[in-house]
């Protein structure tokens, strides 16, 4: 009669280091798995806004909705309002509000979050620096598309009309090249991730002196790998969505050290997307 035959120590020391092995060829894999498929949430998400900014639309005699309204007054945003300006921005009395189904997202109305930036925006909150914390991680293009501009008497720079309304959509001649929300965060090196939330899709030059880079803030957070540390990974993606209605990934191009708190956006994948270096991708041309 044969006995059965145990394991040795060596043979179990094998296994593991083979399971260990077949573990760290896989878990790469599946962090990119994992970080593509909450790209594509944050890709629907975008769209969703700029089908809600077109329904919204249709409804106040074709003007898009105001990014900022009354913005000295510093009380309302296109995503929400509040009480005061050192409170933070809840979801009631925001533009688009009315026009957003949230069902199945993390917050019971308004914006749906992006899913790669739900982890920032949740400790930016602990800490009291989520103050935009209703945008969801997204910017919306307010120098054009959320104010009416007219052109100065230079010919170059664009002055505001009024940031009480959006502009019309006749006045944007290529819909489907001009960008109406991203995703986007403000370098800062207090908060997480060496960001805060920031609720402006910004040009790459000030409307009022084209001469001027603005401060970036589209966040190219959906990076392969996902996070490293405490900080997003550089070289990712930002999901765009156009005044068409339809979403892309698109890579940073180039940043700026231009950056209100002195850190470096490109630093914190903050910077913008496409290879003109002047604001054709959000003005009305």
């Amino acid at each position: 009669m044969t006995g059965s035959r145990a394991f040795t120590l060596i043979e179990l020391i094998v296994c593991i280091a083979i399971t260990a092995t077949l573990i760290g060829l896989l878990l790469p894999g599946l962090g990119a798995a994992r970080e593509s498929a909450r790209s594509g949430v944050c890709s629907s998400n975008a769209r969703q806004l700029a089908l809600a900014n077109d329904l919204y639309a249709n409804d106040q005699r074709d003007a898009y909705a105001p990014g900022a309204a009354d913005f000295n007054a510093n009380l309302s945003r296109w995503h929400g309002s509040r009480v005061s300006p050192s409170a933070a921005f809840a979801p009631a009395g925001g533009a688009l509000t009315p026009y957003l189904d949230s069902s199945g997202s993390n917050s019971t109305s308004g914006v749906r979050e992006c899913p790669s930036f739900s982890r920032s925006r949740e400790e930016l909150a602990r800490l009291r620096l989520g103050f935009e914390r209703s945008a969801g991680g997204y910017g919306y293009n307010n120098a054009f598309a959320g104010s009416v501009r007219a052109r100065a008497p230079d010919g170059l720079s664009w002055v505001i009309v009024t940031d009480r309304s959006g502009s019309p959509r006749t006045r944007f001649e290529s819909p489907a090249r001009t960008a109406a929300f991203s995703d986007a965060a403000m370098a800062c090196e207090p908060g997480v991730g060496g960001v805060i939330e920031y609720s402006f899709l910004e040009p790459r030059r000030w409307p009022e002196n084209p001469y001027q880079p603005a401060d970036p803030s589209v966040h190219f957070r959906h990076a392969s790998g996902g996070w490293r540390g405490a900080r997003f990974s550089r070289g990712g993606t930002a999901a765009v969505a156009w005044l068409d209605g339809h979403a892309t990934l698109e890579g940073m191009t180039t940043s700026t050290r231009n950056n209100a708190y002195g850190v470096d956006p490109s630093a914190a994948s903050v910077g913008w997307f496409g290879d003109s270096d002047d604001d054709s991708l959000m003005d009305y041309k």
